[in-house]
């Protein structure tokens, strides 16, 4: 088994590296002068069972064409199988017609992987779960849940105190996946979206008076949907209002956001890698989740169940 990381999340890579016991592939990802991307493998990976570690995140488009040409770069040089270890799956938010004359670019880019010549792909809370079905290659989608429901135990000592809550009614089954594991009840918010990026807060299913609210999702991109949700909960009697979401993406105005906002505290895990003035922020805490990948990749090398670690 050989671990090859291209450029988005490097620090990522050698977490699980450091966990698996195992040093990263020698390789270079580097770009002509014309930004066009050019890969070198400096190791034999003939036979080996090669996993590539890239996440799909901003640059999206470059980032995902550093993993296609690392692919393309191991089918060439005769690797045995290479599984695309995807932590963050760009696009994933393009998974249905939203409207008329509209890219359904989840499974463009699922295709394109695979035409690429990955034999396999792991990655962790998609979006939406049909997006397995684009692939017509095993893919196995992680769930963060675990992890996140441990470090709510260590923070928050009682349940019934508790509040997990949807920021939409889209991640019911998400939040309640965490709810039922911490024994905590569950809250939901009707919201609408009068555009794309945009968002209102309607209602609050639930009451939550008096509760520490726990906000759970998968994406949070510019934070606009979790901080009005975050506000109407304290409106309605919350007694603290946190956030925990699996992708961290960050972009454009949204640690302003944040900051500006009623919230106690977002967690976030390092499926992307986190800027300095992410790492740095008073509100934002980052949990590191190379076990979780490094374990999975471990058992799919050894042709191990990977469903079993969420038992």
């Amino acid at each position: 088994m050989k671990l090859l990381a291209a450029n988005s999340n490097r620090t990522l890579a050698q977490a699980i590296g450091d966990y698996l016991d195992m040093p990263l592939t020698k390789a270079r990802v580097q770009r002509f002068a014309d930004k066009e991307i050019f890969v070198t493998i400096d190791e034999n990976v003939r036979g080996e069972d090669v996993f590539v570690i890239q996440s799909t995140s901003y640059p999206a488009n470059d980032n995902l064409m550093e993993l296609l040409i690392c692919i393309d770069a191991l089918t060439r040089a005769s690797a045995r199988r290479i599984t695309a270890v995807i932590p963050y799956f760009g696009y994933a938010r393009q998974d249905r017609k939203t409207g008329g004359r509209t890219p359904i670019s989840a499974k463009l880019v699922a295709n394109i992987i695979t035409r690429a010549g990955a034999h396999r792909v792991l990655t962790m809370d998609l979006h939406a779960g049909q997006i397995q079905g684009f692939f017509d290659i095993p893919t196995d989608n992680l769930v963060a849940i675990p992890f996140m429901a441990k470090d709510i135990q260590a923070n928050y000592r009682d349940p019934h105190e508790l509040m997990i809550v949807s920021p939409d009614v889209g991640g019911v089954v998400r939040a309640r996946a965490l709810a039922d594991r911490l024994g905590a009840d569950l809250a939901i918010v009707d919201k609408r979206r009068p555009r794309a990026g945009e968002s209102e807060v309607m209602n609050i299913i639930g009451d939550v008076s008096g509760r520490n609210c726990i906000l759970f999702d998968d994406i949070v991109d510019s934070a606009g949907t979790l901080c009005n949700a975050a506000k109407a909960l304290m409106d309605r009697g919350a007694a603290s209002v946190s956030a925990y979401v699996s992708h961290g993406v960050l972009s454009g105005e949204a640690m302003n956001r944040v900051d500006k906002s009623v919230l106690k505290e977002l967690v976030i895990t390092d499926s992307i890698e986190a800027t300095d003035v992410i790492r740095d922020h008073a509100k934002v805490r980052i949990v590191g989740i190379a076990p979780l990948i490094g374990e999975a990749i471990r058992r799919i090398a050894n042709e191990e169940s990977v469903s079993k670690l969420f038992d």
